[in-house]
C-alpha cells in the first residue's frame, strides 16, 4: 500500500495495530478522522489518553473502574456473597446487560492457555483464594467461555477452593461449546445464570 504522506502512514500503522483492523479498514478510519473537525479529533484522543492514564482496576473484583471500587461493589443492592468469575470486562458488561444477576464479580484478567504463555500466576486468581478463605463468599458461579482454556481455567481455581466447601456453580450449557460469553444472546445468557448447575455436575458431564 503506497501512501503519500509519511504522517499518514503512520496514523494507518497504530490503528491497524488493533484487532480485527486490517490495513484497509485502518485506512478508511484515519481518512474518516481527517474528514472531521479539528475539535472531534482532539477529544477523540484526549479521552484515549485520559482512559489510558486514569483508568483504575477495582480492588476488589479487578472490573475496570474510575475509582478504587467499581460501581458494583460499591453497591449496597448486590449480594457480595455470592461472587460470578469471568474472564474479563466484557463478559461482566455481557452478564449485566442480562438484568438477571445481582451479585458481584472476580474478574480473572485473561484464561489459562499455555500455548499463549499464559499461567495460573497471570490471571486474578490468589485474590479470589484468599476471599474465599477468609469466609467472605457462599457461592462462586463460574462463567467462563466454554472453551478448552475456559475449563481448564474453571477446574484449576476448582481445586484452590475445593476444601473450603462453598457452593461452586457453573453457568447451565445454553451457551454453544466454543463460544465466548460476550457473544451470547443476553436471553441465552440471562437464562445460563438463572440455571446454573452444581460445577461438580458439569466435570461428571464433560
Amino acid at each position: 500500500m503506497d501512501f503519500s504522506s509519511k504522517l499518514l502512514e503512520n496514523a494507518v500503522n497504530e490503528m491497524s495495530q488493533l484487532p480485527g483492523i486490517g490495513k484497509r479498514t485502518a485506512l478508511r478510519l484515519v481518512l474518516h478522522l481527517l474528514k472531521q473537525p479539528t475539535q472531534q479529533t482532539e477529544a477523540l484522543s484526549e479521552s484515549l489518553q485520559q482512559m489510558r492514564a486514569l483508568v483504575n482496576f477495582c480492588d476488589n473484583c479487578h472490573n475496570i473502574s474510575d475509582t478504587k471500587l467499581c460501581e458494583i461493589c460499591a453497591s449496597h443492592n448486590r449480594n457480595e456473597r455470592i461472587v460470578c468469575v469471568v474472564e474479563d470486562i466484557r463478559d461482566v458488561m455481557a452478564i449485566e446487560a442480562t438484568s438477571q444477576y445481582r451479585g458481584h464479580y472476580h474478574v480473572l484478567g485473561g484464561k489459562i492457555s499455555p500455548m499463549d504463555g499464559i499461567g495460573p500466576s497471570d490471571l486474578n486468581i490468589n485474590s479470589l483464594v484468599k476471599k474465599v478463605s477468609e469466609g467472605k463468599i457462599d457461592e462462586i458461579i463460574f462463567a467462563l467461555s466454554s472453551t478448552m482454556e475456559g475449563d481448564t481455567t474453571n477446574f484449576y481455581v476448582f481445586r484452590q477452593i475445593e476444601e473450603y466447601k462453598i457452593t461452586t456453580s457453573t453457568i447451565a450449557r445454553g451457551i454453544s461449546v466454543g463460544d465466548e460469553l460476550e457473544y451470547a444472546d443476553e436471553v441465552t445468557l440471562g437464562r445460563s445464570i438463572v440455571n446454573r448447575i452444581p460445577f461438580e455436575n458439569s466435570l461428571k458431564n464433560s
